[in-house]
């Protein structure tokens, strides 16, 4: 186990260290919230279009339960049990040699990531939603990028992001199969067969991000 720890901590820090002005700032629009509202919004209405308002907003909250089961597995259960510090936190032993974006620590405690459990439950669930091949793999880098940046920003070690990653794809994936399996029972209206609501998000979520790389640049 000591001999897995420091080879994450020596992973984070040889990726923390390798860093740009451009990509810190790029970085943190990545890792924000506020700035998806406008993907999550498309996403709601994708899901609308494919399967009508009834069951599009039936699947909506089966997302938010989702978010909300990887959010506090992570950020409450798991993550105070463990009680591993964030790479930055002042006493942890290496936080001088951590690169941090605007003196940003985040909280004690960082594994594992919600961040990470948070997007790849929401990419997990969207690719076996809509099993639209291009729409899978955008999600997947989304939240690949997504656990990325966290390092980038001195918020949590590789092993955090795995740990998240994995826990959100799972709790995905399970309540993905639990819910078809009991909506299996009841009679409904099959989905629209379309690509268009796979090819909404993707171009939103491409538009997103091309604004962020500009507007890092400035």
């Amino acid at each position: 186990m000591d001999s897995i720890i420091q080879a994450d901590n020596d992973l984070f820090l040889f990726l923390n260290g390798h860093s740009t002005p451009w990509l810190d700032q790029f970085m943190w629009y990545f890792s924000g919230k506020l700035i998806w509202i406008i993907l999550y919004v498309v996403i709601l209405a994708a899901i609308i279009i494919k399967y009508g308002w009834k069951r599009g907003l039936c699947i909506a909250l089966v997302i938010g339960i989702i978010i909300t089961l990887c959010d506090q597995t992570c950020g409450n259960w798991v993550r105070h049990a463990i009680g591993r510090l964030r790479p930055g936190n002042p006493d942890n032993p290496i936080s001088d040699l951590v690169h941090l974006y605007n003196g940003h620590r985040g909280g004690p405690y960082g594994f594992p990531s919600c961040h990470a459990a948070n997007s790849f439950g929401l990419a997990v669930f969207l690719s076996l939603l809509f099993r639209h091949r291009s729409l899978t793999i955008l999600m997947l880098l989304w939240a690949i990028v997504t656990a990325y940046s966290r390092i980038v920003l001195g918020m949590h070690y590789p092993g955090d992001l795995l740990a998240g990653a994995i826990i959100g794809s799972a709790i995905s994936a399970s309540v993905y199969y639990i819910t078809r399996s009991i909506y299996r029972r009841f009679p409904h209206l099959p989905s629209l067969n379309m690509s268009l609501p796979a090819y909404m998000i993707n171009t939103v979520l491409i538009l997103i991000i091309l604004g962020m790389a500009i507007t890092a640049c400035f």
